[in-house]
């Protein structure tokens, strides 16, 4: 019930000695997830919570069988990092930072995309595979008080919503397979449609949830895989910055890509593109597990 990470995802951490690393690793490793390591350059020997720390990335790979990598790192170094992790062959990154140049993220898709890997972020705050294991800082120190198992995806453009989503599932009598918070930036490191198709194709998804803003083509493409009936799941989509539309264009508010550029970023504009392809345009929180219940 779940994809990209389970209970038996071997995750690697990198910066795990710092602050932010030990932090969210401690919670991740109490529920349940299987950190097997760390790397931090010029740290190679130290230990974190009895885990061995590495200098490389190549070190690890070459000490333990890792498929997932999540990363600690301050802006201006998050794109060495995440090309170290892909250059190592670890197929599933999850890059936390925010403020990553955008033209660092650029790169980073590029690589990602030929070697095969996903990368959620930057500027994310992790994923979730309910009852299973968690990457990042997502769900805080208890995640059960919010994400509890089940057959619904979520993909959503904030953080913050990821986390009010699944609470409303939960109190519609739904529950989560996996939940992914895929960063704000402009550029991610994986389009919203791949996890789409991801959720399309988990024998244990019964239904998508995608939470969107104004800006980017994110959900247009999203709207193209409907159109194109390549989506065999209820898909269900709210979307929240109607407010942008009364300022000026060129204006980001909260995430640096909520910024409409011209008529077809706005919430308005999107909601009947997406309606018209297709998917259930939920006006609240509260319709989500009401729409899901209704067209499942």
């Amino acid at each position: 019930m779940s994809i990209l990470i389970d209970e038996n995802t071997r995750v690697l951490a990198q910066g795990l000695t710092g602050t932010q690393g030990r932090r969210d690793a401690r919670f991740c490793l109490d529920y349940g997830t299987k950190i097997i390591c760390g790397v931090t350059p010029g740290k190679g020997g130290e230990e974190v919570y009895g885990l061995p720390v590495y200098g490389t990335v190549a070190e690890a790979v070459a000490q333990h069988e890792i498929d997932a990598s999540v990363i600690y790192a301050p802006p201006m170094r998050t794109k060495d990092a995440i090309l170290e992790a892909i250059d190592a062959g670890v197929k599933l990154i999850c890059a936390l930072a925010e403020f990553v140049p955008r033209h660092d993220t650029v790169i980073v898709r590029a690589a990602a995309e030929k070697a095969g890997a996903v990368v959620v972020g930057c500027n994310t705050n992790g994923l979730i595979s309910a009852g299973k294991s968690k990457l990042g800082a997502i769900g805080g120190d208890d995640p059960d008080e919010v994400f509890v198992p089940g057959r619904v995806g979520i993909c959503s453009r904030s953080g913050g919503m990821s986390a009010e989503l699944a609470l409303a599932l939960k109190r519609g009598g739904l529950g989560v397979s996996t939940c992914i918070s895929m960063g704000g930036d402009v550029t991610p490191g994986t389009p919203m449609v791949r996890y789409v198709e991801m959720f399309d194709a988990d024998p244990d998804t019964d239904a998508i949830v995608v939470f969107g803003e104004p800006g980017t083509s994110a959900e247009h493409e999203v709207a193209d895989f409907l159109r194109a009936g390549k989506c065999s799941k209820p898909l269900v989509a709210l979307l929240a910055g109607e407010f942008q539309e009364n300022y000026p264009e060129g204006v980001s508010f909260g995430h640096v890509a909520a910024m409409i550029q011209s008529e077809s970023d706005t919430v308005s504009a999107k909601r009947k593109m997406l309606e018209d392809a297709g998917a259930h345009v939920a006006r609240s929180l509260g319709d989500i597990p009401k729409i899901i219940k209704k067209v499942s």
